[in-house]
């Protein structure tokens, strides 16, 4: 088993008019060493699309984890889905890529624009063997993962965007390539440049998307672990354990709360440098201090932290809320959500009295529940996240 780790994200824009979207994105880990990703494009738009695309996706990605063959995955659509009276075909496009023990990529192929993959910043024209199962043209590849490769997967609205408008024929696939090809220097996460290749696409509609446009993005990186102390332990005289545990983690350490950050400054016997710069008017300074990555306020900021996680998972719209300010939400934003692949969770469960205040919206439960929130959006990012309390 390598160090490696794959950072998933993608993101969709429906057919104008639609309120559902015809294309599905599915993952499933069928068990640690495993991972597969089907985007699938339902035929048309609108409901009928997104029932096609939903199945087709779900069957794939459950039967490939259970380790039936590609052939048995597409006779069972086929005999699934219902036939569209108009087209004659029976299910939607599909790009599978399932990844191995983060060492090999299995890349299978019908009839979605052909994926890219971008190695050493460079598009990489990767081997593909034809096959007919079932009288349709399935491509299908094995790929030997490399650190910073960059997986792009897309439905058909992606090179179709601009048609009429921007582009006489669309945005062509050789487009796409320069365009992402220029963003993945830059080192962003797999979100974002899904993001940025889907909001690219809806500009290029003119914001009114002639078709539902979605792209997938699997970034192979190597793990990156990160710690988080938020709250003094319930029992005094576990302090100096807890801090033992939290310092003795390789990763950077981030530390929430004025109470815990004055523990952990006692243990490392080192000053705490408090500060009265209020980046934003609405989450409290950070502060520092030696032998810690950041140190910040408590209940607020991680609050903060979670509306934007929350917003990450979904159109992302907040992005520029966080990805450049240096207010403390915004700093643990940027650690976790696109530095971090592996985040342990210190926890304390010591009752804050200033937070029992019934004029305050703030009490231990409200506290518990942030870390628990926070943990299932991380874990939705692909993160590996362990808690502990205290």
């Amino acid at each position: 088993m390598n160090d490696l780790c794959a950072d998933i994200g993608y993101k969709s824009i429906n057919h104008y008019g639609e309120e559902l979207c015809g294309d599905h994105v599915d993952i499933v880990e069928p068990d640690d060493e495993s991972t597969v990703i089907v985007l699938s494009d339902g035929l048309g738009s609108g409901v009928k699309a997104s029932i096609l695309s939903t199945l087709t996706s779900k069957i794939i990605s459950t039967m490939l984890a259970e380790g039936l063959s590609l052939e048995e995955c597409v006779e069972t659509i086929a005999a699934t889905l219902p036939v569209c009276s108009v087209r004659g075909v029976a299910y939607s496009t599909f790009t599978i890529i399932h990844l191995k023990r983060n060492q090999t990529a299995e890349i299978i192929q019908y009839d979605n624009p052909l994926a890219i993959i971008i190695r050493d910043g460079q598009n990489w024209d990767y081997p593909k063997t034809e096959m007919s199962i079932g009288g349709k043209k399935i491509f299908k590849s094995l790929i030997k993962l490399q650190e910073n490769d960059i997986f792009i997967a897309m439905s058909d609205g992606c090179p179709h965007a601009g048609i009429g408008t921007s582009y006489n024929f669309g945005w062509k696939r050789e487009d796409i390539i320069t365009f992402m090809e220029a963003l993945v220097r830059v080192g962003y996460t797999a979100k974002t440049l899904s993001t940025m290749l889907v909001d690219e696409c809806d500009s290029l509609y003119g914001n009114e998307p002639g078709d539902d446009a979605t792209a997938c993005v699997v970034k192979i990186r190597k793990r990156e672990p990160m710690n988080i102390l938020f709250g003094p332990p319930s029992n005094r005289d576990d302090a100096d354990r807890m801090m033992s545990l939290f310092f003795g983690k390789e990763g950077k350490h981030i530390i929430c709360g004025g109470t815990t950050s004055s523990i952990a400054a006692k243990f490392l016997r080192k000053p705490l440098k408090a500060s009265l710069n209020f980046e934003q008017s609405d989450i409290p300074p950070i502060a520092e201090l030696e032998g810690v990555d950041l140190v910040t306020e408590g209940v607020i900021t991680v609050n903060r932290v979670l509306e934007y996680a929350k917003d990450y998972l979904g159109d992302n719209s907040l992005y520029e809320h966080w990805g450049f300010k240096n207010d403390g939400a915004s700093l643990i934003c940027r650690l976790l959500f696109e530095e971090a692949t592996d985040i342990n969770f210190y926890v304390g469960r010591a009752i804050n009295p200033a937070h029992q205040n019934p004029d305050l919206p703030i009490n231990f439960s409200i506290k518990m529940n942030l870390v628990e929130e926070l943990s299932k959006c991380l874990k939705k990012m692909g993160k590996k996240i362990k808690v502990s309390y205290f």
